[in-house]
């Protein structure tokens, strides 16, 4: 499944101009073709894996988070650059019971790095010591450092909820630790799809609505 989301963001590529998939502006007549990307996806569902479980569309979701401290491909980038309706949901499709939602991973990966920042604590301390620990091949390390921290965190301002500090320390400590340790996504990955934090966002709706 690691290869999911690159998937994903190739068939964007296919479906919109050079230019566009670079993040610059397109000239007038690639316009028509970049309004009709959604359904051209859609058309080639054939094709395109759709990301029809929680655990894809976390992945999809942490590849966009950290798609720009890791050096992501051009599919993500032009998501981030262009604020067109059509590009910001042509993306990735999740299919539900009888029924297909517009899933859109760079949308709610923003969202995320929103709720990472109200973690205002110190990180660098904490990551340090995670860097090390993983490089010595203890990749436990990071979700046992992303529990202590979001109990201490969460009791300290219990108006939060310990879902919703796990959630946001996890980003926070995540994306630090990626720019050293860019295996740290599959970490990051497996903690989301732990029950506790997998059902918290499943009562929210899931992650359209986060």
């Amino acid at each position: 499944m690691q290869h999911f989301c690159h998937h994903l963001s190739l068939l964007w590529e296919e479906s919109v101009s050079p230019t566009l998939a670079l993040g610059r502006p397109v000239g007038a007549g690639s316009w028509p073709r970049r309004k009709e990307a959604p359904r051209v996806l859609r058309e080639r569902g054939a094709e395109m894996k759709r990301a029809s479980t929680f655990e894809e569309q976390t992945e999809c979701v942490v590849e966009a988070l950290l798609s720009d401290l890791l050096g992501g491909d051009a599919g993500w980038r032009s998501l981030e650059t262009d604020s067109t309706p059509q590009a910001q949901s042509a993306v990735c499709y999740y299919q539900g019971q009888g029924a297909s939602d517009t899933f859109d991973p760079v949308v709610i990966a923003s969202r995320l790095r929103t709720l990472g920042d109200l973690y205002n604590q110190d990180v660098e301390g904490p990551a340090r010591e995670v860097i090390a620990k993983m490089a010595s091949g203890k990749v436990e390390a990071f979700g046992a450092a992303v529990e202590s921290l979001s109990r201490s965190w969460s009791s300290q301002n219990p108006e939060l909820g310990y879902e919703t500090a796990l959630l946001s320390v996890s980003v926070k400590l995540g994306m630090y630790i990626a720019q050293k340790i860019p295996s740290v996504r599959e970490q990051l990955v497996e903690l989301i799809n732990r029950n506790q934090v997998r059902d918290y966002i499943q009562h929210q709706g899931g992650w359209e609505n986060l």
